[in-house]
């Protein structure tokens, strides 16, 4: 019986984790769950699965987390240092990281101190501190980074028994989000429903505008540069609008592996859990279904926020935390609707401009830039709002 801790059990990611575990109950069981706001799901949840503890992370929320579990023996706890303590705790040796943004930081860098295995869904912890936390997790043998997002999922699946040595590209697919065929000039007046509607994929709103955007694709080239190793120039994304290719590795010898399954996270989330055992699953792909598989390459001129990857990467230092940092106040402000579609990249480039940076940084170094950085994004969303009333 495999315990585990789900950081963000009440979002997408951790909503499926769920739904595997109730289908495996004898192999699976959950010992902590932690949520961000959402206090009613997480106490419905913890009723069902009865984890030893349940962590919200805002305050406000607390009082009706503690009178409703702790009758059932259940500990409580809130706030963001409460959830990075529980890494320490001796009942559960896997974490599944489902948090969304610079919010999984933390929790994964006391796990990994702890020594306990990571299903890493959140990719903003390596597109924040990528060095930082794969030379923590070869310094400590006892934890291991299993990727959960369906992109490096595939390209893990793809690795195994290979030499990485003979590795010529990772080809990480996209789908190219709501605004595949729309023009420069239409992106301008789009809405956030519009954003909101991806073809393929559930997701919550964070990702889901990320995708829209493709800044969640240059962070997903920034991930797999820690991940696998690989430079960056050897990383890159193509568009693949049906996503049942959900990624690729291209060998020396000029072979090419793929992992194709459905648009669902199930799979590469079991995978990760089982440590790649496959755990069966009823879901299964028909070929026939999709006759017609495309691939071309992404608009970088109308998809801007994909040009970050590689500024990140050849810029190194604190620059992807600046980015992350801005991004998530900007994806935030166009939801709210404070800026528009296209003042995303714009606010990301403006506080890239303008952010204190650190080239060989520490932890400390990344939580200072982190919180320097929102404060200058925040200032530019509100001059490009000023402006445009």
């Amino acid at each position: 019986m495999k315990k585990i801790a789900i950081l963000g059990s009440t979002g997408s990611i951790g909503t499926q984790t769920i739904d595997i575990l109730r289908k495996h109950p004898d192999r699976f069981e959950a010992s902590l769950l932690t949520a961000g706001s959402n206090v009613d799901l997480l106490i419905k949840q913890s009723r069902e699965l009865r984890p030893s503890m349940a962590i919200i992370a805002d305050d406000r929320q607390y009082d009706k987390l503690r009178e409703n579990l702790e009758p059932l023996g259940i500990e409580t706890a809130s706030g963001a240092a409460a959830l990075a303590d529980a890494m320490d705790r001796d009942d559960f040796e896997t974490v599944v990281t489902a948090t969304v943004g610079y919010s999984g930081l933390m929790p994964t860098v006391r796990a990994i101190l702890s020594g306990k295995d990571i299903a890493l869904a959140n990719k903003e912890t390596l597109v924040v501190a990528g060095e930082l936390i794969t030379h923590m997790a070869e310094k400590n043998s006892n934890s291991q980074i299993i990727p959960v997002d369906s992109e490096h999922s595939a390209i893990y699946q793809c690795l195994q028994g290979e030499d990485r040595n003979q590795v010529e590209r990772l080809i990480i697919t996209a789908s190219g989000g709501p605004f595949r065929n729309m023009t420069a000039e239409a992106l301008e007046k789009v809405t956030v429903a519009d954003a909101l509607r991806h073809p393929n994929w559930q997701m919550g709103a964070k990702i889901t505008i990320d995708s829209a955007t493709m800044l969640n694709k240059a962070f997903e080239i920034i991930e797999a540069r820690w991940l696998f190793g690989v430079p960056s120039d050897r990383i890159e994304a193509v568009v693949h609008p049906q996503s049942i290719v959900h990624s690729m590795v291209e060998f020396k010898d000029g072979a090419v592996k793929a992992q194709l399954g459905l648009p669902d996270m199930h799979l590469p989330i079991s995978y990760a859990l089982g440590e790649r055992e496959r755990i069966a699953s009823p879901e299964h792909m028909s070929l026939q279904d999709y006759s017609r598989l495309e691939f071309m390459a992404p608009d970088m001129d109308k998809f801007p926020c994909l040009k970050l990857a590689k500024l990140a990467l050849e810029t190194g230092g604190t620059s992807a935390c600046t980015i992350n940092a801005a991004g998530e106040v900007a994806n935030e402000a166009f939801r709210e609707g404070m800026i528009r579609f296209t003042d995303i990249y714009r606010v990301i480039m403006d506080t890239l401009e303008k952010a204190p940076s650190v080239q060989q940084p520490g932890l400390d170094d990344y939580v200072a830039i982190n919180s320097a950085s929102r404060a200058i994004a925040s200032q530019e969303v509100a001059r490009i709002n000023f402006n445009q009333l």
